[in-house]
């Protein structure tokens, strides 16, 4: 990636970034306005009057150590420290402005939490706070500059989203040190896809809950919370296709657009997931007919029969449903834990599978066919959404004839299944994969099955995103097929936690998780200090 070059003596000016230009006001402590000294007590038009008055001989001035990078979760890709006094908000003195319309949610947020006024699109002056989009040639569109000079600050960016990280990097600056430090920073994320996947099917979670986390998820530059919302034990978001499902305790359609409206705001893509064809049992207890039964016709918990077109109906039903609510750019399949698969003999365990397999595939036609045909049809239904598609790993299915349709990213996240294929397979065969690594990124509450609620100490000093299964990363030469990674909350056993513990229990996986999808090298901080860092500035 190009790194734009430092300007002269007016700041940074990079190619395709959006600039905040905030001045400092000494004594400021970002809450409630300081005394100014009496050399800064001039108005702004005397100031103006005097950079037309002739040059005068300099007066002594105040000198500043050389500045230091900020600290900040995730840190900071790159710093270059220069002398000053670095920038601090004085409430009633300093403005945000905004060089083009479409940052206004950004420049409205911002002079909130920095007790500014906003003031739209209008000209910098003293002590202002200026978003402006440039045009990023040769830079990633998350990427953003921070530059302090002059008792100002500039922020740029080639889109949104980075000056949205940019202002989350001086509001995390103020809140930690009181000052944002001279110089400028450089920033960009190693990772394209930073997610917090949510299981809100087994654990009901209430809309304002779930809006904290997404206040939370932005400060930390996550772009993506998944929303796992149907399963065996309940299916949470209200349906007009199929009412007949919803559990009592769900999020209202509107609820849901509220969140969709927070997220967007905070450049989070939410991405839903109806996991098909398991964990359907709250779609099954409506419509027991099409639950799956073995060769001695015992019901298969949670699996629908995929033989039967009117399993296939329903489904299609809720996927356009929710493709229309949810206007993110992604959408996850599921297709995991399919009992029919996990048994070792699926053609004489379903017989009924096996021959609508060989009906539509042929003699050679296998249970796992079978499967993979119902992804690439569901994957039919929602691709003219303009959705990108996800799937689990263990949906993937290897030992038939038929493949997974390319556009599909695989979604890893354990290598204990029957038949269980490592990561380098699916790396090999090209696909993109994104990593949710559940020896280290899986928060499953009663921690059932060997499960151990994960500590952000061992994901801050232990895990990156080529440790996709197990403990031991893949080549690096895998890493741009690897798009990022998710922290996971599943909630198998529900009532073990509240809300309030699993908000605290995720705290600092959350915080370690977002540096090292941010910044591919290793921490700088020690883990102490990453935690007294979170104190300070979360």
């Amino acid at each position: 990636m190009k790194r734009g070059p430092l300007a002269a003596a007016g700041g940074v000016v990079v190619a395709g970034a959006v600039v905040a230009s905030v001045a400092l006001w000494p004594g400021g402590d970002g809450r409630t306005p300081a005394e100014p000294r009496p050399s800064e007590t001039r108005t702004r038009e005397q100031s103006q009057a005097q950079s037309r008055a002739p040059t005068r001989a300099p007066t002594p001035s105040e000198s500043h150590p050389l500045s230091r990078a900020p600290t900040t979760i995730p840190a900071v890709r790159e710093h270059t420290a220069a002398r000053g006094p670095g920038w601090r908000p004085a409430e009633g003195k300093a403005r945000v402005v905004v060089r083009d319309r479409d940052l206004a949610d950004e420049g409205r947020l911002l002079a909130g939490e920095l007790r500014l006024e906003y003031a739209g699109e209008d000209d910098p002056g003293r002590g202002d706070v200026e978003l402006a989009l440039t045009d990023g040639e040769g830079q990633g569109p998350e990427s953003y500059t921070l530059s302090v000079k002059d008792r100002r600050v500039r922020i740029t960016a080639p889109a949104e989203a980075g000056v949205f990280y940019g202002t989350r990097t001086l509001k995390q600056e103020v809140k930690g040190d009181g000052t944002a430090p001279e110089g400028v920073v450089r920033d960009r994320p190693a990772k394209p896809q930073r997610g917090f996947m949510l299981d809100i099917a087994r654990k009901h979670f209430d809309a304002a809950w779930i809006e904290d986390r997404i206040r939370e998820l932005g400060d930390l530059k996550f772009n993506q919370l998944g929303l796992h919302f149907s399963d065996d034990q309940a299916f949470r978001i209200a349906s007009a296709s199929h009412p007949e499902i919803v559990s009592s305790d769900h999020l209202t359609k509107d609820q849901v657009r509220r969140i969709l409206k927070l997220a967007a705001s905070r450049h989070i893509t939410v991405v839903p997931e109806i996991d098909s064809p398991g964990h359907l049992g709250a779609v099954i207890r409506a419509h027991p007919s099409l639950q799956l039964r073995d060769a001695r016709g015992v019901a298969t918990p949670g699996a629908v029969d995929i033989s039967r077109p009117e399993a296939a109906r329903i489904v299609d039903d809720l996927l356009k449903e929710y493709a229309e609510l949810f206007p993110g750019r992604y959408w996850h399949l599921g297709a995991d834990e399919y009992r029919a698969l996990m048994v070792k003999n699926p053609e004489a365990s379903y017989p009924r599978l096996a021959a609508a397999a060989r009906e539509r595939y042929g003699p050679d036609g296998r249970v796992q066919d079978l499967a993979t045909g119902w992804l690439n049809d569901r994957a039919a239904t929602v691709r003219p959404y303009e959705k990108k598609l996800k799937a689990w790993n263990d949906g993937f299915f290897r030992g038939g004839r038929l493949r997974a349709a390319d556009d599909i990213e695989v979604a890893y996240w354990t290598g204990k299944e029957i038949g269980a294929r490592d990561p380098v397979e699916y790396l090999e065969d090209g696909r993109e994969l994104v990593n949710y690594n559940d020896e280290y990124l899986y928060y499953v509450l009663g921690q059932p099955n060997d499960f151990r609620y994960p500590t952000g100490q061992r994901i801050y000093e232990s895990w990156t995103p080529l440790v996709i299964r197990g403990t031991r990363p893949v080549s690096e030469k895998y890493d741009d097929q690897i798009l990022g990674g998710s922290f996971a909350v599943w909630c198998d056993l529900a009532g073990s936690q509240t809300q309030e513990q699993v908000a605290q229990g995720v705290r600092m996986p959350l915080a370690a998780t977002a540096q090292k999808l941010w910044d591919p090298g290793k921490p700088a901080l020690t883990w102490e200090d990453f935690v007294k860092l979170a104190d300070t500035v979360r």
